[in-house]
């Protein structure tokens, strides 16, 4: 018995001391913006990693019904939802970008150009833009000048519909004229031929509404890069290796092979 309590108290201490605090920013390389949406202050979400690009929320809210790490998710169920972040230099500046995060859709095509996220610049909207389309259930990734990107994107490529009610992880790597566009981890599309320099300068970053009603959706867990990702990197963020608390199947898990060990 004494030895059982021994390695229950001795694994979890290593636990607590292999995780970083949760009060602490998550930190990566070229990492410019990252939102956990496990809570607001007043209309305000936090930006994780300690820059200070707050993002300023109308309509939107916290749910802790549905999520995938962490406390809750960013839910956009009225069309005038809207998440907004001032604009500051990393984001004007980048040409290479990743985008990461966690989908859900609460409802699908309403038949209109609905949007995700945009990051807008003078003159444009696609740095990049992220619809759903009006007739199909899945995504356009696309960047300007030229309206280039990924189109009609589900979680198998072009032309794939995503299911409603359903989490998936999606990424968007722009590296040099290429677009690498993933899905739960997996490359399901590579499309060339985008603008090398896109569109770029001083202007703000959306998600949900814009001059677009918003998608009906919920989002987790936004990581936002002023370069290329790498496929394992992508799938470090999914499995939320830059997380200041693992995530919770984890330490189930881990719970029960401390407990099975004890026994």
């Amino acid at each position: 018995m004494r030895l059982s309590i021994v390695l229950i108290v001795t694994s979890l201490i290593l636990l607590v001391t292999v995780l970083p605090s949760p009060a602490q920013s998550v930190k990566d390389k070229g990492l410019i913006l990252y939102f956990s949406f496990d809570k607001k202050d007043g209309n305000k979400i936090k930006d994780q990693t300690g820059g200070g690009n707050d993002g300023d929320l109308e309509k939107g809210r916290i749910t802790t019904k549905e999520k995938v790490y962490g406390k809750g998710a960013l839910e956009m169920e009225d069309s005038q939802s809207s998440l907004t972040v001032e604009s500051f230099s990393e984001l004007e500046d980048y040409q290479d970008n990743s985008y990461l995060f966690w989908l859900y859709f609460i409802e699908g095509t309403n038949g209109s150009w609905s949007q995700i996220i945009a990051k807008k610049a003078p003159g444009s909207d696609r740095s990049p833009g992220i619809w759903i389309c009006p007739d199909t259930l899945n995504i356009h990734w696309r960047f300007n000048p030229g309206n280039k990107g990924c189109d009609r994107c589900g979680p198998d490529g072009e032309g794939s519909i995503f299911k409603l009610k359903k989490w998936y992880h999606v990424a968007g790597v722009k590296k040099g004229s290429d677009l690498f566009y993933y899905v739960d981890g997996k490359e399901v599309a590579k499309k060339a031929g985008q603008p090398k320099d896109h569109a770029q300068g001083k202007e703000k970053l959306y998600i949900g509404k814009t001059g677009y009603r918003s998608a009906t959706f919920i989002i987790d867990d936004l990581y936002v890069y002023d370069r290329a990702l790498k496929e394992k990197e992508v799938n470090g963020v999914k499995e939320g290796k830059l997380l200041a608390v693992a995530p919770q199947d984890k330490l189930t898990a881990m719970w029960a092979n401390i407990k099975q060990k004890a026994n």
